[in-house]
C-alpha cells in the first residue's frame, strides 16, 4: 500500500495531463511552454533550494557512481547489440537504441517520485547523480555519435561543453553545489521566490509530460520499443540494484535512490537526440511512450523490492 501511496499521485498527475491534452483542454503549445517553464525555471529553483537547505550533507562513494553507471553501460550494450541484430538499423540508429535504454527520465518523473519515496534522506545522493547524469550521458552519446564526423576532438568537447553551459539544469546543478560549498543559504525575498517556483516543479513537471505524450505514435515499432523499455525499466535498474545490494557497500538510501533512478522510464533526452541526428526517430518516440506506460507497474515491483511497501 505505500507503494501504491507513493506512485498513484505521480502517475494519477500524469493521467490528468495526458486526458486534458486528448480533450483539447491542453494545447501542445500549452504543453511545450509548460514544459520550457520546468525545465528552465521550476527544477532548476527545486535544486538550489533543495541544495541549500540546512542539515542536507551526505558522503560521495565511488561504488555509488560505478553501481549505477555500471547498470546504464549493461543495458546500454545490450540495447545496441540487439538493435545491430534487426535489419536496416545501422551504427547510429543503435546508440540511440542503447542509449533508450539507459537515459532515465530524471527531471519529469525521477525527481517528484525519489523525493516522494525517500524524502530528505535521498535529496543529496538524487541530486548529485543527477549532477554526473546529464552530462555523463548525453556527453558519451553525443561523442559516440560524432565519432565519424570530420570536426576534430578538441571542437567537438568544446561543442559539448557550450551546450552543457547552455543547460538550466546544470548550471543550477553547479550554482547550487558552489553555495553549498561557500556555506551560503538564500533567505529574505531571494528564498521565498525560489520556494514558489520549486513548489511548483513536481506538479507542471507531471503535468507537461502527460501532454506530451499524446505526440508519440506507439505503433510505429511496438515490438522494438516494448523491448528498449523493458530493458530500461527492468535490466537497468536490476543491474545496478545488483551492483548496489550485493557487490558495493554503501548507506541503503544511496543504494535505494540509484535503483530507482535506473528504474524510471525512457527520458526525453533520447528522443531529442534521434530529432536531431534524424534517426530511429519513431521507435524512440514510441519507447518513450510504452515505458512510461509500464512504469506504474515496474515502479511498484521497485518499491516493493527496496522494502518501501
Amino acid at each position: 500500500m505505500n507503494a501504491i501511496t507513493i506512485i498513484v499521485p505521480i502517475f494519477g498527475i500524469i493521467l490528468i495531463g495526458w486526458a486534458a491534452a486528448v480533450v483539447g483542454l491542453l494545447s501542445e503549445r500549452v504543453s511545450d511552454g509548460l514544459s520550457e517553464y520546468v525545465f528552465a525555471v521550476a527544477v532548476p529553483a527545486l535544486i538550489i533550494v533543495t541544495l541549500t537547505r540546512p542539515g542536507l550533507d551526505g558522503e560521495i562513494a565511488w561504488s555509488y557512481w560505478i553501481s549505477y553507471f555500471g547498470g546504464a553501460g549493461l543495458s546500454w550494450l545490450v540495447g545496441s547489440l540487439i538493435a545491430l541484430r534487426r535489419k536496416g538499423i545501422g551504427r547510429q540508429g543503435a546508440i540511440l537504441h542503447g542509449f533508450a535504454a539507459s537515459q532515465s527520465n530524471t527531471i519529469f518523473v525521477g525527481v517528484p517520485m525519489i523525493l516522494q519515496a525517500y524524502g530528505d534522506e535521498g535529496a543529496f545522493p538524487l541530486f548529485l547523480l543527477l549532477a554526473v547524469h546529464l552530462p555523463i550521458m548525453m556527453g558519451f552519446a553525443t561523442f559516440l555519435l560524432e565519432a565519424e564526423g570530420d570536426k576534430p576532438l578538441l571542437l567537438r568537447l568544446r561543442s559539448l561543453a557550450l551546450v552543457l553551459l547552455k543547460n538550466p539544469i546544470f548550471v543550477s546543478l553547479l550554482i547550487g553545489m558552489a553555495l553549498k560549498v561557500l556555506h551560503l543559504t538564500p533567505g529574505g525575498p531571494v528564498k521565498a521566490i525560489l520556494d514558489a517556483f520549486a513548489a511548483t516543479a513536481s506538479t507542471c513537471a507531471l503535468v507537461a509530460l502527460g501532454a506530451g505524450l499524446r505526440r508519440y505514435r506507439v505503433m510505429f515499432d511496438l515490438p522494438g520499443a516494448l523491448v528498449v523499455a523493458l530493458l530500461k525499466c527492468v535490466l537497468h535498474p536490476l543491474a545496478v540494484w545488483v551492483l548496489a545490494f550485493h557487490v558495493f557497500a554503501m548507506p541503503p538510501a544511496y543504494a535505494g535512490v540509484a535503483t530507482l533512478f535506473a528504474a524510471m522510464p525512457v527520458g526525453i533526452n533520447s528522443y531529442l537526440l534521434a530529432m536531431r541526428y534524424k534517426t530511429e526517430t519513431g521507435l524512440i518516440a514510441a519507447s518513450v511512450l510504452v515505458s512510461t506506460l509500464i512504469a506504474p507497474a515496474t515502479t511498484i515491483a521497485w518499491l516493493t523490492l527496496l522494502g518501501h511497501a
